[in-house]
């Protein structure tokens, strides 16, 4: 079967009250490998559509999977990454890759929304965590009134550790690649990851209409308690939003913050990991990390821990971060 838009239909499920109330989107599959989202969607669809769950107020949208050509070929991306740079082709302009297609058809339905809850999973093992936005603030990057709120969201869900900074911290690697790339030769084609909006994602897009978003990473792609994290997760927030009657969940009162502040790329496809790294794991600054595959040796810049190591990753990607403990979170 040729993977061509027409083939590849969007679906969006949308339960809708009588009652007016919050609006909520909550996608699964962004990345194509990524399925817990996906089945604690399709759970909490049947509970609703059998009567088990009764919503009463406002209206709930799910995107079981919100990349479909990357889920057909059961890996992350299918032309590129869906949750960097995100945004709706200009006018005229017409869509190059098949994310190009997903954006100009989810953008607009994540603009009607309130808020978004987008379902993902990571590489190596670790436990489940949450991804929220800055605080409130009034700044070019990544301007907020709900850093509050989405701070108080984070610690209903059902997990242990909040992260924060992201496009803070991808806007000083895109910095430190568009540096890299002026010392080297050109290359063809469109490099995404120069781009001054890399980094945007479902969550970012959503915080740029003036909605709240979180990210919840569900776990390791394979563990099987993950779509039980995805399908707690849409119920506490239907209960807090007050889409249900069902009590609001209790707050985490234990919850770990990190802060990300440092993203490291691979400049090589060789470039390797000291050893199998996972998401969480302690650094004490100067802990060798890997090696480039010209022998420099990378070390822990500061005390912290690493985040997201990817030995998968290709040359001018992301290769891991560098998180330090926040008090943010502590309620």
């Amino acid at each position: 079967m040729s993977l061509t838009p027409s083939l590849l239909p969007f679906q969006s499920v949308q339960f809708t009250t009588t009652e007016p109330g919050k609006r909520l989107i909550v996608t699964g599959a962004v990345h194509g490998n990524e399925v817990a989202g996906t089945h604690g969607i399709r759970r909490v669809i049947d509970e609703i559509e059998s009567g088990a769950l009764a919503l009463a107020c406002g209206s709930v949208t799910f995107v079981p999977i919100t990349n479909p050509k990357a889920y057909a070929l059961k890996r992350r991306n299918g032309d590129r990454n869906l949750n960097r740079n995100l945004q709706p082709t200009a006018p005229g302009v017409a869509p190059a890759e098949f994310e190009d297609h997903i954006a100009n058809w989810l953008c607009p339905l994540m603009a009607k929304h309130d808020a978004l809850l987008d379902l993902h999973s990571f590489q190596a093992q670790g436990q489940a965590f949450v991804m929220v936005g800055p605080q409130n603030n009034t700044g070019a990057l990544e301007p907020t009134v709900h850093g509050d709120t989405e701070r108080d969201w984070a610690l209903r869900l059902g997990v242990k550790r909040a992260v924060d900074g992201w496009l803070g911290t991808y806007a000083k690697g895109v910095d430190e690649r568009r540096a890299r790339a002026e010392r080297q030769p050109a290359s063809e084609g469109k490099r995404h990851d120069l781009d001054a909006k890399y980094g945007v994602g479902t969550t970012e897009y959503m915080r740029s209409t003036g909605g709240m978003a979180l990210t919840l990473e569900c776990g390791q792609h394979d563990d099987p308690n993950g779509p039980e994290v995805a399908y707690r997760a849409i119920r506490n927030t239907l209960a807090l939003f007050g889409l249900t009657d069902e009590p609001v969940p209790a707050t985490e009162t234990a919850m770990e913050g990190l802060h990300l502040g440092t993203v490291v790329d691979k400049f090589d496809r060789n470039d390797a990991f000291a050893r199998p790294w996972q998401s969480f794991d302690p650094l004490r600054a100067g802990d060798v990390i890997g090696t480039r595959a010209n022998g420099e040796v990378v070390r822990a810049p500061h005390d912290g821990y690493i985040v997201f190591p990817n030995a998968l990753a290709e040359a001018n990607y992301e290769w891991f971060y560098v998180a330090e403990a926040t008090g943010r979170f502590n309620p």
